[in-house]
């Protein structure tokens, strides 16, 4: 089953097992996974296409999430292809090469959805408490400033997972007990000590996520003061909804994330099936999610919708 490079302390290929133990019923996980695959592409092209077509949305909001959408582009694209080649057609092979540029943008898209994010609730934080400064200070150049800090910061920080994972040395096994390369599933296969790959791993988490959350919180503790300081209930309500999008994104984000996360660290009388599964779910929910709430949500984006299904009808 091992194939290495003779050159080389790693293998020339891994084999992707796919989900053990449910190896039977891969074709019929596949149907869920690839519904939720075509929605979200089909989903974040819309996005993209109305945000495209419609000048009022060209506005930091809606930049935003345009970002948002090409990142759960990469991000979901990363992975389905593959694990459908698995399921589908037992092409399980994956070059060490190419596991690690899949390793690299699976987690720097996610670290930059997170960033993400955050800019969106800067926008919506500097919208609802000093609305008559927002033209001026979520100017297109500032937005473009914070599109490269949040691409930079992703970039940057990812950038040490694949190198020092082809730094080790690989003498044990070539298979990989998941239906992508993650992280600490491919630097594990090492036969070396590999504390250095799981605290660097473990401080870009705690670095991203934590003043990420902080400062969501933060911001959403502000716009919360200022909704409840709006005198009519109608006003408050309005106010609410424009960012109620924003939070069930947010919750859809984090929610399997942090719980992929414990799992993965502490759950270790959780069958690894389940934890497979979790794992994709945390690349594939937000993806699919996100265009449906900011479609149903936003009522430009819903009524530039209804108009291009008008057009065709008539």
């Amino acid at each position: 089953m091992t194939a290495y490079n003779r050159s080389s302390s790693h293998p020339s290929t891994f084999i992707l097992l796919g989900i053990p133990g449910l190896e039977a019923f891969h074709i019929w996980i596949s149907i869920p996974f690839c519904a939720m695959y075509a929605i979200a592409v089909l989903g974040n092209f819309t996005i993209l296409l109305i945000v495209r077509m419609e000048p009022n949305l060209h506005v930091p909001m809606y930049y935003f999430l345009c970002m948002l959408a090409v990142t759960d582009l990469v991000l979901s694209t990363s992975t389905l292809p593959k694990l459908l080649s698995i399921f589908w057609f037992n092409s399980k092979e994956i070059h060490f090469s190419a596991c690690l540029t899949q390793l690299y943008f699976i987690h720097c898209f996610s670290v930059m959805e997170s960033g993400i994010l955050v800019a969106l609730a800067l926008d919506r934080y500097v919208a609802i408490c000093d609305p008559l400064r927002h033209s001026t200070i979520l100017t297109n150049s500032f937005v473009a400033k914070i599109s490269l800090a949040v691409l930079l910061r992703s970039s940057l920080l990812i950038l040490p997972f694949p190198f020092l994972a082809r730094t080790w040395p690989y003498c044990r096994t070539n298979i990989i007990a998941h239906t992508y390369c993650e992280h600490i599933a491919v630097v594990k296969l090492a036969c070396v000590d590999i504390r250095i790959s799981n605290y660097y791993a473990l401080s870009v988490t705690f670095l991203v996520t934590g003043p990420d959350v902080f400062f969501i919180i933060l911001s959403y503790i502000q716009i919360l003061r200022a909704i409840f300081n709006i005198p009519r209930k109608e006003a408050r309500l309005k106010t609410f909804g424009t960012c109620g999008s924003h939070l069930c994104v947010i919750l859809a984000f984090y929610t399997p994330s942090l719980f992929s996360f414990l799992t993965h660290r502490f759950g270790h009388n959780v069958p690894l099936y389940f934890h497979i599964i979790i794992a994709n779910v945390y690349l594939l929910v937000p993806p699919m999610l996100n265009p449906i709430i900011y479609g149903v949500r936003t009522k430009q984006i819903r009524d530039r919708l209804l108009q291009l299904f008008t057009h065709k009808g008539t």
